[in-house]
């Protein structure tokens, strides 16, 4: 990356150079924030043909419902995987690919329409490879963010995020309306293949520098078991993926049902439809302007629960209008409430995580999300089907709302988060000959005034914790029968690779963590550490 556009660490940043658009002063973060609007616009022309299509090919609520769960249905399956590519391959050329595929897709789509072998099932199985380029496409871009501008302005950057993807949905819909109406569907799928080629060659122009891994690349699987040992270990995270699955699952019954809400307002019709999903995108973009002022006033479980409710008033209004106008103001408030628990929980879980791990971790964050709205979108359509369409939204209103505040009560956010800042690559140990298989076993030995060993115990539960989250395999505490005060920790590591990874993982927070347990170590002479290699014994030699 050129210097002119690396995110400045000087002094301390003005209320100005902290402003929404404080991000477009860095060069790389606008060009690419424009590659990001281009496809997103992509995607929601792609959602509102396919959409529309749908109920030109059958008034099913099923099926009209499984468009967008083929849509987003490859995100869950694919996101650890495409999440651990991302943050062991170059991620330029992976983000180049990706546009790459999201377009030979797209040309697939319209040339179907063209020749009229279109089907249900058909849309449903080219919508899914849709969702596969985007399934690999998120977990690399929301990996990039954080490096293309100061970890102060990384709120601002996520907010527009937000604002391109509302955009997108505001210009999107009605694109694609005007080019239903006057052309066809197919030629919205063909424009979207246009369009992204057009990013793939804005992509060719930013001159990042990939920088290899002096221990070389993780294997894939190896990557993912880290990837998803790392949030098992996070109590931080683990209630962000709960909060925004839940929101997600129930929230998006709107948004599955909408072609078929639009329907049933007078005079509805695909301006309508348009015209709705449009109402939403400005609602998001404009509540990015209060986001800041909610931050600083409310904790986050109190803006996500807010969101929650406006959510849910939201899709209990549209379960019963027929008018247009209040179903305007209805979804520009849904998309207001979209917009500030999704930018809420996005913020939450980037500034808890470390660059090796992020594309990983923000990889399960958009799983849950993809996840909760496939099988939302199945359920509340499943539901539409057995019932009634305002039947399901009312129901969805009414156990969002629920399941948030059961959530904020049970998992309640506690306001402390461990610094992932890194904290510096450790000194690694000296070996005169690395061994080259076998797992790697570490023991360090801590003697400690007994009557401290309860609070101890507990320290070590941290340990524990810090220790799987750097990528060790096993991890458990010995006390000696005899010594009292006698500890030994055992850390487990895949291979002797594996083992030096983790010394290039540490953060601040375990320094920190580091320094609390030598402050029950007794002596001048720190704890006594010891490696061995585990050997396989071979049965009757």
């Amino acid at each position: 990356m050129p210097d002119s556009d690396r995110p400045a660490a000087a002094a301390a940043p003005s209320s100005a150079d902290l402003g929404p658009l404080a991000p477009f002063q860095h060069g790389v973060f606008t060009m690419l924030w424009s590659t990001w609007l281009i496809a997103n616009l992509c995607m929601w022309m792609n959602d509102v043909a396919a959409a529309w299509l749908m109920t030109t090919l059958t008034s099913t609520p099923i099926w009209v419902a499984l468009v967008q769960t083929a849509a987003t249905l490859p995100v869950f399956l694919l996101g650890l995987p495409s999440g651990a590519l991302a943050d062991i391959l170059d991620r330029k050329r992976f983000l180049f690919f990706t546009q790459v595929w999201v377009a030979v897709v797209g040309g697939l789509l319209a040339l179907a329409i063209f020749l009229d072998v279109v089907t249900p099932p058909l849309l449903l199985v080219l919508l899914f490879l849709n969702g596969v380029g985007l399934a690999l496409r998120w977990p690399v871009f929301s990996a990039i963010v954080p490096e293309l501008v100061p970890r102060a302005k990384l709120p601002a950057a996520l907010a527009l995020n937000g604002v391109s993807m509302n955009a997108s949905r505001i210009m999107g819909p009605l694109i694609a309306g005007a080019v239903i109406a006057s052309l066809g569907s197919a030629w919205v799928f063909l424009l979207n293949a246009l369009l992204s080629v057009g990013a793939a060659v804005v992509i060719t122009r930013w001159r990042r520098e990939h920088k290899p891994d002096p221990l070389g690349r993780e294997s894939l699987r190896g990557a993912m078991r880290v990837g998803l040992q790392y949030v098992a270990q996070s109590y931080h995270l683990k209630g962000v993926l709960l909060r925004i699955g839940i929101f997600f699952f129930h929230s998006t019954a709107l948004m599955a049902l909408l072609p078929l809400v639009a329907r049933h307002i007078k005079g509805g019709d695909a301006g309508t439809f348009t015209v709705l999903l449009a109402a939403m995108g400005a609602g998001a973009i404009a509540s990015t302007f209060a986001l800041p002022r909610l931050r600083q006033t409310f904790s986050r479980d109190k803006v996500v629960l807010l969101g929650a409710g406006v959510q849910a008033a939201t899709m209990a209004i549209m379960a019963v209008n027929t008018n247009i106008w209040l179903g305007v103001l209805a979804m520009a408030l849904g998309g207001a409430a979209w917009l500030t628990t999704a930018n809420t929980l996005s913020v939450s879980a980037q500034i808890s995580l470390p660059d090796w791990v992020r594309a990983r971790g923000m990889s399960m964050y958009q799983m849950a999300i993809m996840g909760a709205s496939a099988s939302g979108a199945a359920v509340w359509g499943q539901v539409a089907t057995w019932s009634s369409v305002p039947v399901a939204l009312g129901l969805g209103a009414a156990s969002g709302i629920a399941a948030m505040a059961l959530a904020s009560w049970r998992w309640p956010d506690r306001g402390v988060m461990e610094d992932p800042t890194p904290a510096g690559p450790l000194p690694r140990p000296n070996v005169t000959a690395p061994p080259e298989s076998g797992h790697v076993l570490v023991t360090i030995e801590y003697r400690i005034d007994p009557i401290d060993a309860p609070a101890f115990r507990a320290l070590m539960e941290e340990s524990r914790r810090s220790r799987l989250r750097q990528g060790a395999v096993g991890w458990e505490l010995l006390h000696d029968i005899n010594e009292p005060g006698r500890f030994v920790e055992v850390i487990e590591d895949a291979s002797w690779t594996d083992h030096l990874r983790r010394f290039e993982r540490v953060s601040a927070a375990d320094v920190a963590l580091r320094e609390r347990k030598l402050a029950y170590h007794l002596g001048d002479e720190p704890p006594v550490v010891r490696r061995a290699v585990r050997e396989t014994t071979v049965r009757g030699a």
